[in-house]
């Protein structure tokens, strides 16, 4: 026969599991801080009092004349001079956080499925993974210097355009729907995007490899159960996948924004250091990146919260 158990003793069970699973989360959670604790040391120790500094020059109009620098403030005339009496920061600035938002989406889905591919059995795996995970090792040296110097891919698009005849399938899908009327700002976007593969493709290894690590840790157990129930692969990828790596979504696209931040064919980067370094003008320069900080962390920080409501987390169900 078995044996009843009391309500005291089912309680007690249910607390030490609840200690237990507490427990783990803490230890994790310390795990993550001492993780991240060299960048916090690194942040407060020298990144703090530069930010600082940057702000109060935002409002204030510097001079350099004399050898000495003087602090005058001005309130907000910087920022007024960036939005009313600059002809291109506001241009540009719209103009970069469009492509931001376009290029991050299109590099998530693109690794996504490319980390799908890659984690499949096939001959000549190891050598596939290898040739997209080049651009990540080779980021710093050939490949950098590829992209910086215009007159290598200058030849290599021309040698492109007299081998095909100057035959483009993108441009001649775009002049059709042109013709037809057909969401003609919406498809710009898109065709942008497909001419602009490259890019894509060179700024989604780290994302790659995530999602990559984040799908070997998903159990073939999950997947034979399903297929046994009579799911099929579409249905698994958006009930086991899919929900199993969605935090994973959340950590690319944040990590994907500040790469994007960070290219050098920026706009706006590009501008604030012409505004800074030619026309000595370091209030504005301020304030034009100030401004441009406001943006990015805000819609990181929106963005970030929507995908987090989506976000499913094992441990916690």
């Amino acid at each position: 026969m078995k044996k009843e158990v009391s309500t005291e003793e089912k309680v007690s069970r249910k607390k030490r599991k609840k200690s237990k699973v507490a427990g783990l989360a803490k230890s994790k959670a310390i795990a993550g801080y001492l993780f991240i604790l060299p960048f916090i040391i690194g942040f407060l120790a020298f990144m703090v009092k530069p930010m600082v500094h940057s702000l109060y020059m935002a409002f204030c109009q510097v001079d350099l004349s004399g050898g000495n620098i003087t602090y005058n403030w001005v309130g907000f005339n910087n920022f007024i001079f960036a939005f009313r009496t600059d002809p291109e920061y506001a241009r540009f600035l719209t103009e970069e956080v469009t492509r931001m938002v376009l290029y991050t989406f299109a590099i998530i889905v693109f690794s996504f499925f490319v980390s799908l591919i890659l984690n499949q059995e096939f001959k000549g795996r190891a050598l596939v993974r290898a040739i997209f995970f080049l651009p990540v090792i080779l980021s710093s040296g050939v490949l950098l210097g590829l992209e910086s110097n215009n007159q290598y891919m200058a030849v290599l698009e021309q040698t492109i355009e007299t081998t095909t005849q100057g035959i483009s399938v993108t441009e001649s899908l775009e002049t059709v729907l042109r013709t037809a009327g057909v969401g003609i700002k919406a498809f710009e976007k898109v065709f942008e995007v497909i001419d602009n593969i490259y890019d894509v493709a060179m700024a989604s290894g780290i994302q790659i490899i995530i999602f990559l690590s984040g799908l070997q840790t998903i159990s073939s157990s999950l997947y034979e159960a399903a297929s046994i129930d009579g799911c099929t692969a579409w249905e698994s990828l958006w009930k086991i996948t899919f929900p199993m790596i969605s935090s994973l979504f959340l950590v690319n696209w944040v990590y994907t924004i500040v790469d994007f931040c960070m290219r050098s064919d920026n706009q706006v980067i590009d501008k604030i250091s012409t505004v800074m370094t030619g026309k000595q003008d370091y209030g504005s320069a301020s304030a034009m990146a100030w401004v441009y900080f406001a943006i990015i962390i805000a819609f990181v920080g929106v963005t970030s919260f929507i995908i987090s409501k989506v976000v499913y987390y094992s441990d916690e169900r």
